[in-house]
């Protein structure tokens, strides 16, 4: 299997990619008056993720990339939360995207483990 040339090709970041989507659907149905607390809160840690991915694709150093793919870890968590705190406010069903969260963050887990020493 040849290396990917760039961050798009990654199956890890097209799945985040494809959840900070689902993300901002999920947000479109919050109060209006969580517009710019929650919803703003957990749209920018969902973005974090593949943003961070892609960051780190291009550093050279195995160190630089493992830092940017750990904050990316540390955003899902992040997130993880911010899905529990809508799930307890019945803002909405959150399993899809609990499930889908579990899947990226085992994705990059192993992609991070793969990141070959320089």
């Amino acid at each position: 299997m040849m290396p990917s040339r760039c961050f798009q090709e990654v199956e890890v970041w097209r799945k985040a990619h494809a959840w900070v989507l689902a993300i901002y659907r999920y947000t479109e149905q919050f109060p209006k008056h969580e517009l710019f607390a929650l919803v703003q809160q957990l749209r920018r840690a969902a973005v974090s993720v593949p943003a961070n991915f892609a960051e780190g694709f291009k550093k050279r150093g195995r160190a630089d990339k493992v830092r940017f793919y750990n904050i990316a870890q540390g955003s899902l968590e992040e997130c993880r939360y911010y899905l529990i705190l809508a799930k307890d406010l019945d803002y909405g069903d959150s399993s899809l995207l609990h499930e889908e969260l579990e899947n990226v963050s085992r994705m990059l887990e192993a992609y991070i483990q793969a990141v070959p020493s320089a």
